[in-house]
């Protein structure tokens, strides 16, 4: 058996003695967690709308989606990464040609010491068979207190800046990003890949904070 081949089969072997990260219980399946508590995560599967732009997002922002995804994101809960991303892989998508995770501003990934759109985004890429594809990146994330919806779009607008190495490219891309609120984050670096030269640009979360 070819080395890689090896070691992805021990892993697999390895996880399945592992108890589930969500119950503690030892019937681990997948994605870490066992089928039961897969079953009963707060699926949403279907499609939400903001800012005209139409976004899949896989399960509701309920416990314990919740808590993963705050944890994942801001306290270095990285064992996470397999289930919220397993949950992305969960869904079906259109014929695209690479993967967009949401750009993370530089001192944001400087505070986590990680990018955690782009953890999610390879899992997903992996399952699909797809490249990533980072051609925008996004400046300093200013504060959106006290402004109104167009300030709100406007600051959006202007944090996101084209890579002058961007590339060609893609016709058909996916968005990856982990909650969708407004809505509005996904709509501005739609526009950036549009202006870039994409044809078709979807979107995908994990969850909708109000879906």
């Amino acid at each position: 058996m070819p080395m890689f081949k090896l070691l992805a089969h021990s892993r697999t072997l390895l996880q399945k003695l592992l108890p589930c990260q969500l119950c503690g219980s030892a019937a681990q399946q997948q994605y870490r967690v066992c089928a039961d508590c897969l079953q009963q995560l707060p699926w949403l599967k279907a499609n939400v709308y903001r800012q005209e732009t139409e976004i899949q997002v896989a399960c509701h922002y309920r416990y314990p989606v919740d808590r993963m995804i705050q944890q994942f994101k801001y306290e270095q809960q990285l064992h996470y990464q397999s289930l919220l991303a397993g949950s992305l892989c969960e869904l079906a998508y259109p014929r695209v040609q690479a993967i967009v995770p949401m750009p993370v501003a530089t001192e944001r990934l400087a505070e986590r010491g990680y990018h955690h759109t782009l953890l999610l985004a390879q899992v997903l890429a992996r399952h699909l068979q797809l490249p990533i594809w980072q051609p925008v990146v996004r400046r300093h994330q200013h504060s959106q207190k006290g402004l109104s919806r167009l300030e709100r779009l406007e600051n959006l607008d202007q944090q996101f800046q084209l890579r002058p190495d961007a590339g060609r490219p893609y016709r058909r891309v996916l968005i990856v990003d982990d909650v969708v609120t407004t809505g509005s984050s996904i709509r501005a670096l739609k526009q950036q890949l549009e202006q870039l030269g994409c044809h078709k640009v979807y979107a995908v979360c994990i969850a909708s904070a109000d879906g």
